[in-house]
């Protein structure tokens, strides 16, 4: 059981836990989008999506659309999550339908689509304490444009480093931050599933809105926490520095799910100007990179 905790109002962060393996569980490939020309470099992306092994639906959502990369990660029950981070996707794609991308236009979608679902849940019980994560990236020539809620996570590999370069919205990355807890007691940490933003939540969101610039080589992953809190930095770093990015996405997922799968699992892996042999498409945080804007 997640949960997460806004204004000092705490609500269960529920993604249909279940003590019983789905029946028919399969890892979803969702279509990857067509290379994309920036600054003279190809974008290669590749995605995967998997319920799990112990949750019966899926409420993560990739995000791949209106030259967004990204995840959603849903809570709020069976429906709720499913419809929070669906609907933090399908929002964002409408409202930056035909936009030039920068920062004041994602951070104003952002919002939109926040104040949309908060309203979504407002009007029916039954998606009450809906919400989700969300982390995105969204490139110009020169740069990625990254908005962030939430303990979704993106990693940016140059030059051989695999960096954080998103902050988790968590309580317990808050207190490894001040120094009150260790990387390692925030792992086994009680309360290390409780958030402190999510999208639709409430009528406005504090999102971290920020730039870095692109380089060639440059080497993306957006993955939510089915991943990360199973397969450990020093282990995405090592699949992250292969040659085959199709490769290093079934191995992110294979060992997620051989650790017990508890989670939705979602990734989106992405290089920037990469040799042709690159296949085509078919947790302390550290400090972000760049200047995260308040």
């Amino acid at each position: 059981m997640r949960k997460f905790k806004i204004r000092n109002l705490a609500a269960r962060r529920m993604r249909g836990l279940d003590d019983t393996p789905p029946e028919n569980r399969q890892e979803e490939r969702p279509a990857a989008p067509e290379k994309e020309e920036n600054a003279g470099r190809k974008l290669r992306v590749t995605s995967r999506t998997d319920v799990g092994l112990v949750r019966k639906n899926n409420q993560d959502a990739v995000i791949l659309g209106q030259g967004l990369m990204g995840v959603a990660d849903g809570m709020g029950g069976h429906r709720g999550g499913e419809t929070a981070s669906a609907g933090a996707r399908d929002g964002l794609y409408r409202a930056l339908e035909g936009k030039t991308p920068s920062q004041e236009t994602l951070e104003e979608a952002v919002q939109e689509v926040n104040l949309a679902l908060w309203r979504q849940q407002e009007a029916d019980e039954a998606l009450s304490g809906m919400g989700t994560t969300l982390s995105v990236l969204w490139p110009t020539e020169e740069r990625m444009i990254i908005a962030h809620v939430g303990d979704s996570r993106i990693y940016l590999m140059r030059e051989g480093k695999l960096r954080q370069v998103t902050r988790d919205h968590s309580m317990v990355a808050d207190m490894v931050r001040r120094g009150l807890l260790t990387e390692e007691q925030a792992a086994v940490h009680p309360m290390r599933n409780y958030i402190t933003r999510a999208v639709g939540t409430e009528p406005t969101v504090q999102a971290d809105l920020y730039a870095l610039e692109r380089q060639a080589g440059d080497r993306w992953l957006v993955c939510s926490d089915g991943l990360h809190g199973l397969v450990a930095k020093e282990e995405l770093e090592r699949l992250m520095a292969g040659e085959d990015l199709e490769e290093a996405a079934d191995e992110m997922m294979r060992l997620a799910l051989d650790r017990g799968g508890r989670d939705n699992i979602t990734l989106v892996l992405i290089s920037d100007g990469e040799e042709p042999e690159i296949s085509e498409p078919a947790e302390t945080a550290e400090e972000p990179m760049g200047e995260v804007a308040e």
